[in-house]
């Protein structure tokens, strides 16, 4: 009998009521020596229970490869200490789990051949989701309720509804997990739209609601759905995230509170999205695709009640007064901000070219025509693409089918211009000095399409090229390998201005390590890394304008800081500050 059980209107734990007042906290969007901090933080606001999306694509990045569960994966370390700190879990394994994640969690290796039906019962794509289950769920049976640990219910796939209708397929992954010894109430979860509950629920699954507002309308219709059992708001969104070129989204604390005293009120239970959202370390950002493509920022601060850092904000201390008045909270002072870093400046006096540093790092693959960055094995990341033109002159260069997602384009070595796959952007006007001269494109993958039709669209360029309609071939691809390249690839540079891309490298001094924020002011585009560890990228198209940096991956001593600049730099420094810039709130 699994230790969560329901009765017409609530839920009994170990036989005993039990109301879930939960938060979404992301064990890989959060360095793993801050794991104990969050969890703690959760309980002291008065949650009594976590949830936890499982990326699967970051767990099995290769198809024939064992699961990783090292380090910021160790999912089995996350939960224990979550049982440890008294919580229990809601665990959401997927396969597809959105969450503004690179892909939705789905692997690129699996999206790459798109006569795969995906989420659904096409038996190419149920034998790869069998895989992944039976990898992933030996080491968790330990931390299931069933044997003592603090998980208490688990996920079958994610928002089904507004994808899909395929009741076999939500029934074949609820089989899949009692089949491996998931003994735990099982649940679904949708918005509180009519179509979508009656398309991703299941007879004898728990069905709940995703919603941030309208509560007693999300009520109703979670009601209408089923006549009886726990209402259950799985996902109460509080913030929202942000997109590049957008604002820094942002909900009135006590509008939230408002909302979640009418839910707990209701007598309902929640799971707060996000209790504490993190960090798109690396390149682990998706995107959005409605009428045009969107990639997410790196931070995944989402307005939360635990800022990115991990400190208290307003949210924190307006829910756990709301909390306060249907739960016990406990009687514990709030956790005040964490020390943050002195401000500290860093010159970057040593570069590494890129283009030079692309074409010697790695064997190319050699096409009539690119080859999109699936086919170079490419998942994330960046792909250099050369050839030659034959004709001298002013001229037009077309890619056929677009880029995915932004194209950097070199002329023997001189930048001629940009292509965006969100401006739709398939055309250049580029002057050609000399018959044969380098053609040079450099493509960023900028993150995978989390939600829709366009999970799984392919990267890099993505038909042929042509200027002034002569098709060009005979063409160079190269997958950039990710990380820093070695010391021995950088030379003294000074400070002053950098005209085409480069890897930049600095060093800086730390006495006693803390939370910092990582300012670029005069720099483009890029990614950071401090001390080897991917912070994400960076853009100045904002609205985002520093990068967390965690403390744990400071030491006391000297540090080691890379930047690679995709277009020119005109500073030469930057700056660890206390304090982060997200960018012009819109409420």
């Amino acid at each position: 009998m699994p230790a969560l059980t329901t009765t017409s209107d609530g839920f009994l734990l170990h036989g005993e009521p039990f109301r879930i007042i939960s938060g979404a906290l992301h064990y890989f969007r959060v360095h793993p020596r801050q794991w104990a901090d969050r969890l703690r933080k959760a309980r002291l606001m008065g949650l009594n229970t976590v949830e936890t999306y499982v990326p699967w694509n970051f767990h099995q990045p290769d198809p024939e490869g064992p699961l990783d569960l090292d380090g910021i994966l160790d999912l089995p370390r996350f939960l224990r200490l979550a049982g440890e700190e008294g919580l229990r879990v809601l665990l959401r394994p997927g396969p597809y789990i959105c969450a503004e994640w690179d892909g939705g969690g789905l692997p690129a290796w699996l999206t790459a051949d798109r006569d795969i039906r995906l989420r659904s019962g096409d038996p190419r794509f149920t034998a790869a989701v069998d895989r992944y289950l039976d990898l992933l769920l030996p080491p968790l049976l330990p931390h299931l309720a069933a044997s003592g640990g603090p998980v208490i219910a688990v996920q079958v796939e994610n928002e089904y509804g507004a994808y899909g209708d395929d009741t076999a397929y939500l029934k074949h992954l609820a089989e899949g997990l009692r089949a491996r010894g998931v003994e735990e109430l099982l649940f679904t979860c949708d918005q509180a739209d009519p179509a979508h509950l009656a398309a991703g629920s299941l007879p004898g699954v728990l069905a709940t609601g995703t919603f941030g507002s309208r509560i007693e309308e999300s009520l109703g219709t979670l009601r209408a759905h089923r006549g009886e059992g726990p209402l259950m708001c799985a996902e109460f969104w509080i913030g929202w995230f942000d997109h590049w070129g957008g604002p820094h989204h942002v909900r009135d604390a006590a509008d939230a509170a408002a909302d979640l005293d009418r839910l707990l009120a209701a007598g309902a239970s929640v799971n707060l999205y996000m209790f504490h959202g993190g960090t798109n370390f690396g390149l682990t950002n998706g995107a959005n695709h409605h009428h045009a493509y969107a990639p997410t920022v790196t931070s995944y601060d989402y307005d939360a009640p635990l800022t990115e850092c991990g400190d208290p904000g307003p949210k924190y201390h307006a829910f756990r007064e709301v909390i306060a008045r249907h739960a016990p909270v406990p009687d514990e002072p709030v956790p005040a901000a964490g020390p943050k870093l002195p401000s500290t400046p860093v010159e970057l006096d040593r570069r590494a070219p890129l283009l030079p540093y692309a074409v010697a790092s790695g064997a190319a693959a050699y096409g009539d025509d690119p080859l999109a960055m699936h086919e170079l094995g490419q998942a994330s990341g960046l792909a250099l693409y050369r050839t030659t033109v034959p004709a001298a002159g002013d001229g037009l260069l077309r890619f056929e089918g677009g880029v995915g997602d932004r194209a950097q384009v070199f002329v023997d070595g001189a930048p001629a211009g940009v292509l965006e796959r969100e401006r739709g952007e398939e055309t250049l006007p580029v002057r050609v000095p000399r018959p044969g001269a380098t053609l040079d494109v450099l493509v960023e993958n900028l993150g995978g399409v989390n939600y829709g039709p366009h999970i799984g669209d392919p990267k890099g360029l993505l038909g042929p090229v042509s200027f002034d309609r002569t098709v060009l071939h005979g063409w160079e691809c190269r997958p950039l390998p990710h990380g820093v390249p070695g010391a021995e690839a950088f030379t003294a540079s000074g400070t002053g201005p950098a005209a085409a891309p480069a890897y930049h490298h600095g060093t800086f001094e730390v006495t006693e390590p803390a939370d910092a924020f990582l300012a670029l002011p005069g720099w483009t585009k890029g990614q950071a890394w401090v001390n080897g560890f991917a912070l994400g990228r960076y853009w100045n198209r904002g609205p985002q304008r520093t990068l967390y940096v965690p403390a744990p991956v400071l030491r006391p001593g000297t540090n080691d800081l890379v930047l690679l600049e995709l277009h020119g730099g005109v500073a030469g420094r930057a700056l660890l500050t206390d304090a982060p810039d997200l960018g012009p709130d819109k409420v």
